[in-house]
Parts: C-alpha cells; sequence; structure tokens
C-alpha cells in the first residue's frame, strides 16, 4: 500500500441560508483540503484524445466543435509531462477511445477486451415513425453539427487516431466501453479514475467508459483541471464557463477535482523512488 497526501478541490453543498434572497448562495461553496490516495488503487484515464486533423482538412469538424483548438494546446503543453510522470512514477494508466476503430489493434485493448467477455445485446430501441425522424433531422441542420458539416466529421472519424502526444503504451490497458474500463480497474485493483481529456461536460461525464458509466460501477471519478477543456457554447465560450460548471459537477457528484501542479509534486518523489 502507497498512501499519499494530496490538495484536492471539493465543492460544499450545504447549508443552504433561507436568510438571504437566495438561499444557495449560503452554500461553502469550493474549498480545498488535503486527501489521501492509494497509489496502488488509483489510475490515471486518458479519454478522447484524439488526432482531428487541422482546420484546413475538415473545416466542418472543426466548425462544428470549438474546442478542438484548446484540446491540441492541452496535448502539446499538458499531456507530455503529466504522462512522463505518471509512467515513470510506475503508476497505472488506462485509455478511454471510442468513435472509429483506431484502437482494436492495441494489444492494450485486446486485453481489456477478453477481461471484459463477450458484449451483451444491444440494447433494444423504440420504434421510429415519420415523425420521430423528421425531429432527429431536424436537430441535425438546426441544434448540431449542422447538416453542412457532417460529410466532413464522417470523413474526419473515419481517420480519427490518438493523438500523438497521448499514444498508448503496449502494456497499458485501452477500454472503449464501461464493461471493459471496470474489467482493467479490477485486474488492477483500482477503485479511484483520475481523468483527463475531452471534453470534461460532454464524453467524460456521459460518453462509455465516462465517469457516468464508471460511477455505476463504485469508482470515485476525478479529474484534472488543466488537463480538460469543455464544449462551450455562445454564451460562455470566452469565459470557459461551460468547464467551470462541468468541474462542479464532478467534485459533487463524481470525486474530486486536482490542480495539475498538485498532482506533478505527488508523482515526483514516486518517480524518484521508482528508479532506484
Amino acid at each position: 500500500m502507497a498512501i499519499v497526501s494530496i490538495p484536492a478541490g471539493y465543492y460544499q453543498q450545504f447549508d443552504a441560508d433561507y436568510s438571504l434572497e437566495t438561499p444557495g448562495q449560503g452554500y461553502g461553496g469550493w474549498q480545498r483540503s488535503k486527501i489521501k490516495i492509494d497509489t496502488l488503487h488509483t489510475a490515471f484515464v486518458v479519454m478522447h484524445a484524439w488526432d482531428t486533423g487541422n482546420r484546413e482538412e475538415h473545416a466542418g469538424w472543426h466548425r462544428a466543435v470549438e474546442y478542438f483548438p484548446r484540446a491540441e494546446e492541452i496535448c502539446r503543453e499538458v499531456f507530455p509531462p503529466l504522462l512522463q510522470a505518471i509512467r515513470s512514477a510506475d503508476m497505472t494508466l488506462f485509455h478511454v477511445v471510442g468513435g472509429g476503430s483506431y484502437h482494436r489493434d492495441h494489444p492494450g485493448y485486446r486485453r481489456a477486451a477478453l477481461l471484459a467477455g463477450p458484449e451483451p445485446d444491444a440494447v433494444e430501441r423504440v420504434d421510429s415513425d415519420p415523425v420521430y425522424e423528421e425531429l432527429n433531422r431536424f436537430r441535425v441542420e438546426h441544434v448540431f453539427p449542422g447538416g453542412h458539416n457532417t460529410g466532413d466529421i464522417d470523413r474526419g472519424f473515419a481517420r480519427v487516431d490518438f493523438a500523438p502526444q497521448a499514444r498508448p503504451e503496449p502494456e497499458e490497458g485501452v477500454a472503449e466501453n464501461g464493461r471493459q474500463l471496470a474489467a482493467l480497474c479490477r485486474a488492477h485493483g483500482v477503485n479511484h479514475l483520475i481523468y483527463m481529456g475531452f471534453a470534461i461536460n460532454w464524453c467524460l461525464l456521459m460518453s462509455p467508459g465516462g465517469m457516468l458509466d464508471m460511477r455505476r460501477y463504485g469508482v470515485i471519478c476525478s479529474a484534472i483541471r488543466q488537463a480538460v477543456t469543455a464544449v462551450e457554447n455562445r454564451e460562455t465560450a470566452r469565459t470557459e464557463a461551460g468547464k467551470e460548471l462541468a468541474l462542479w459537477r464532478v467534485a459533487l457528484a463524481f470525486g474530486f477535482v486536482f490542480e495539475l501542479d498538485d498532482i506533478l509534486r505527488m508523482l515526483k518523489p514516486r518517480c524518484a523512488s521508482a528508479k532506484d
């Protein structure tokens, strides 16, 4: 057992003060405290860190997904030192994939699929009808991603790959859904996952292998603030308020929010001992 202490962000969602005009303003809000991490039962997760090409190659995809430049900056600036520190500290590192078949030949994926066993039958969908189909077409045209962008997005996903800075090592587990990630957790004795990747208020929460999936398996799910970005809308894009709201949701419903510098400080002495 290797228990270490690390500062963590959490959100105090109590007590509402009914003497105030807005009782929720009585909540304690964001707090920081040192918590214990058992490094033998904790793993880091890189989720949906994709090579999505450049804007010239896939203009429609980039028009619909405005966070790509922020994700690329995180891949360039944050991932290299962070992943190097995790690997040097001999801590467990998993990868969650999706959106294509780029991972199918990776040994880490084949191991996860074997551990999880055959996939269950697909969920039976409700019946569609002409109005249902019309509503879905309306959403594609008017909500997301815009009909003029769909072909470009399809072409982008057809060649999607791991971001070069986030390519898994042969021994690292690669999962495409919660069953596979849970199987990796059981095999490694992991009950706390610390996520990085894209996007914190979308895939990392709701996609297969994301926090909602893994909380059902009883896993604590945390995030590193500087290693994630979010889907933003017109009203939040300038301030990245979508990211802040998502981090609150992580802290309230799933786990903790860590700062990059604190994670690196935690890993540094383990890097040194792993080399001895």
